[in-house]
């Protein structure tokens, strides 16, 4: 009998990428095949792929900002079935009875597994999920635009959260890529002041295209902010972003990965009550709000698409910040 096959991407140990012919999948107890449609393209793809996060699985296959059709159902899959339309997210599983599950912190658990980490991802034709924690994409939403919503977007949306912005304050975002041009919308959008500080002078006109009020180089300091958020995997920004911090601000730090900080000044940085917290991928109910607030306040992700056979291309464009707003890999044709 011979096993189907499809086109995908493995990681190859060395920072580079193989495209190769891979069988198809199959699904066991809880897990569903979804047949690709688009998958964002991520920085922590580049983590994943240059060693920056520890290797879990040998030539994984990366990609975890999947969109597509659900082609085959595993034993007790709950509400997903045959035909749907799902989003498969970074978050992949959790173990469900630690104390940090069982008091809805499901992002903390330490038996967690992710998507194009520890199991094979969506740069490629096909990709197995656990169905309990996918997200129903809606018809009308296009799979490009959907894509970047399953990480980036909820990502931002959680460090929007934990930033604590006060209704009508001053949000300074760090780094203006996939995840901040989608947090800038929905801070916009519910009547927030935002400035954006970032290297790329593509993305600051992308910025204030999208409404914020300034968009400065690195280095540059904004007003007095009440809270911010570094997206930048850089150490001496985040350490910036702590000194145009206004008294009682917080910042959160968003990345999964990042560069040594440096020393910091209490008085400069710290002192006046101001908070440092950082980001730990989301719960399943980051992402279930992020889909209704993104439908309901039209948040739109400028995407840059690429078909699959070019993966690499558009990893190389990310990591030499050319990609303007979201990399996709579309797989529609």
């Amino acid at each position: 009998m011979t096993v189907p096959t499809m086109k995908g991407w493995q990681t190859t140990g060395d920072g580079a990428l193989h495209y190769v012919d891979l069988p198809v999948p199959s699904t066991a107890e809880g897990e569903v095949l979804v047949r690709v449609e688009a998958c964002g393209v991520c920085r922590t793809d580049l983590h994943v792929l240059h060693g920056e996060l520890p290797p879990h699985r040998p030539r994984v296959v990366p990609g975890h900002e999947v969109v597509g059709t659900v082609v085959a159902v595993g034993g007790d899959v709950g509400g997903v079935a045959l035909g749907d339309r799902v989003g498969v997210p970074w978050l992949r599983s959790t173990c469900g009875t630690c104390r940090w599950c069982r008091t809805g912190r499901e992002n903390l658990c330490e038996r967690s597994g992710y998507t194009g980490w520890d199991v094979d991802g969506g740069y490629a034709e096909y990709a197995v999920a656990s169905a309990a924690y996918t997200y129903p994409v809606p018809a009308a939403l296009d799979a490009a635009q959907a894509a970047p919503l399953l990480c980036a977007g909820i990502i931002g949306y959680r460090a929007l959260k934990r930033a604590r912005l006060p209704a009508g304050g001053r949000l300074g975002l760090y780094g203006f890529g996939a995840s901040a041009h989608l947090t800038a919308q929905l801070a916009l959008a519910q009547g927030a002041e935002v400035h954006v500080v970032t290297r790329d002078a593509s993305a600051r006109r992308l910025a204030l295209e999208l409404g914020a009020s300034s968009a400065l180089p690195i280095g540059s300091s904004p007003p007095p902010l009440d809270a911010a958020i570094v997206f930048a995997p850089a150490g001496e920004v985040a350490r910036d972003a702590m000194a145009d911090l206004d008294a009682a601000g917080t910042l959160a730090l968003a990345g999964i990965y990042m560069t040594e900080i440096p020393p910091l000044d209490y008085d400069r940085h710290l002192f006046r009550e101001r908070t440092v917290t950082s980001v730990t991928s989301n719960t399943r109910a980051d992402g279930v709000e992020l889909m209704r607030l993104a439908a309901r306040l039209g948040v739109a992700a400028t995407v840059t698409t690429y078909p699959l056979d070019r993966a690499e291309d558009a990893v190389r464009d990310l990591a030499a910040d050319r990609v303007h707003g979201v990399a996709v890999l579309d797989l529609r044709g």
